[in-house]
């Protein structure tokens, strides 16, 4: 936390003071007179923010409408259990509740965010609907709103359940907490960065559900002397096989979960798990048909950069298309480093050799990088020409996802191995996806495009050509500068809203080098105005002609 503080408090900008003191002293007092009115620095008034990076597979060929795919609503095959949901686990001893509040809340200053908007707009995001297209979403109690069935392209639900609202892995729940969760207790720090806001959940992969194998012919009759019926070794009524194994994770008030994280994030088409990008491209079109005015796809498909594109991308290109014209805003994970997706490290940054999608396809996508506590890109982030923003995808905290859960959890167990953080760029998504939310809120006159183009102008740009690079793109979102900074090019739809008198100070940086600057600009001015009257007195009084000669 206090490197993630320092970090961001020696971000000072220093004031020229040559040939133009006057103009910087009075630029200077309107800023601290005024400081929600800041205009923002040259490079971050581009109302089209980069130019293609360049390289062959760095820009995807264009749109093709036609290919956007109609929604059948249902899963493309047929998919069987074959790994137990997330259970709540005893990891022995008694467990406490997790009051701490996230790092990456306090490096976002979210609790002044919630401040903000409330004095504002009187909520946090209410009335915008996010949907969260990925493992499901259990209604769990931390939600204010309720949370909205918007489809199911895996399964059935069990125990009858409304299609969507069943998450087996555990990932889409933490997620969509993030987004929007509101724990009613005071005392715990974890909040929603949208907690007003209602979530649709759209479950479209699983990687405990599996591709149904074809059955075999049924074997003959048994002979006569043949064990009775029941002596299988399996128990009885066992669906599912004996090596299959649930998942926990730390947290929560005697227990808890955690989601089926395998190295490499949520993939896309591996082996025979539930998710393709077909399907992908159908929940895009199904959430836009459904009313979301935001997106989070924390799952994504990763492949080597040697082929034309596939049918599938094409079907998800043209429909995360289709949603940004049709006014919404779409958000999407970076992807993380595995073994089907190595690190784009290669000499030429602007040819990758690894192309992930729907970050690919950056035109029409806000896609998210992932930041560790020291403000450091995280080792497992992957790099790629189409970064628009990163936020915190390390040492997460949300909402606890096993079924009938009403607590938190902060770390996953997997396959038996000692619990470990939960992380990823999955988890960085949904902080821009609630941002996204809340400008919407905040900005109602504003289109899907200018608030992607809001959040990408206001972050914290890194010291590169044209204030973006391959690693966190135009930089950390900065929430406060995205819901209160003008834009130019938006000037006229996103008028600029005084601060509440009760909020707190903007950030908690040392003001002492902006004191020493502006003192500093005030003794030159008086140097120079002193030095402007000498020259002015002594100019007045020279003698017009030489001694002993007369005017002619």
């Amino acid at each position: 936390m206090a490197a993630a503080r320092k970090s961001r408090g020696t971000r000072v900008r220093h004031l020229g003071l040559a040939g133009r003191t006057g103009t910087v002293l009075l630029a200077a007092g309107i800023g601290v007179l005024s400081p929600a009115s800041v205009a923002l620095p040259a490079w971050a008034q581009q109302s089209s923010v980069a130019p293609d990076a360049g390289g062959y597979y760095a820009t995807p060929p264009l749109v093709d409408p036609t290919k956007k795919p109609n929604d059948e609503g249902k899963p493309d095959k047929t998919y069987e259990q074959k790994t137990l949901c997330v259970q709540r686990s005893k990891l022995g001893g008694d467990q406490v509740d997790i009051k701490s509040r996230p790092w990456g809340q306090e490096y976002l200053q979210i609790q002044k965010v919630h401040e903000l908007m409330t004095g504002a707009t009187g909520s946090i995001g209410g009335g915008v609907k996010v949907a969260v297209i990925d493992t499901g979403v259990t209604a769990h109690p931390y939600f204010k709103n309720p949370v909205e069935s918007g489809g199911d392209y895996v399964a059935t639900p069990n125990g009858g359940k409304a299609p969507g609202l069943e998450d087996c892995d555990g990932h889409g729940t933490e997620v969509a907490g993030i987004i929007a969760a509101n724990p009613p207790d005071k005392s715990i720090g974890f909040r929603g960065v949208a907690p007003d806001a209602t979530i649709m959940s759209i479950r479209q992969s699983s990687q405990n559900y599996e591709e149904a194998e074809k059955k075999p012919e049924p074997p003959p009759p048994p002979p006569s002397n043949s064990a009775p019926p029941g002596s299988s070794n399996n128990p009885p009524g066992s669906q599912l096989p004996p090596s299959s194994q649930g998942n926990g994770a730390v947290g929560g008030a005697a227990d808890g979960t955690g989601p089926v994280q395998d190295k490499g994030g949520r993939q896309q088409e591996q082996g025979k798990t539930a998710g393709t990008l077909k399907t992908l491209a159908q929940a895009v079109v199904r959430a836009v048909d459904r009313g979301a005015q935001v997106i989070n796809m924390s799952v994504d498909n990763c492949r080597r950069a040697d082929g034309k594109i596939t049918l599938g991308e094409q079907q998800l290109q043209a429909a995360v298309n289709y949603a940004v014209n049709q006014n919404v805003v779409v958000v999407a994970a970076a992807g993380n480093v595995g073994d089907n997706c190595p690190q784009n490290d290669q000499p030429d940054p602007r040819a990758p050799r690894m192309i992930v999608t729907p970050p690919w396809f950056a035109d029409d996508v806000l896609s998210v990088a992932a930041i560790d506590d020291t403000g450091g890109v995280a080792e497992f982030s992957v790099n790629g020409p189409w970064v628009s923003v990163a936020a915190p995808g390390t040492k997460i905290i949300s909402l606890d996802p096993a079924e009938g859960s009403s607590s938190l959890a902060n770390l996953t167990i997997e396959g038996g191995k000692d619990p470990g953080p939960i992380q990823g760029t999955s988890f960085a998504a949904p902080y821009v996806a609630g941002l996204a939310a809340l400008v919407r809120a905040k900005f109602p006159g504003l289109q899907a495009r200018e608030v992607m183009n809001r959040i990408k102008a206001t972050a914290q740009h890194p010291a590169a050509p044209g204030g973006r690079d391959n690693f966190v793109g135009f930089g950390v979102v900065d929430p406060i500068a995205a819901l209160t900074a003008i834009v130019p090019s938006e000037a006229d739809k996103a008028k600029a809203v005084p601060l509440p008198s009760n909020l707190p100070p903007s950030n908690d940086r040392d003001s002492a080098p902006m004191i020493v600057a502006l003192a500093g600009t005030g003794g030159g001015l008086v140097a120079l105005l002193v030095t402007l009257f000498v020259v002015h007195s002594v100019r007045r009084n020279r003698p017009t002609t030489a001694p002993g000669r007369k005017t002619p």
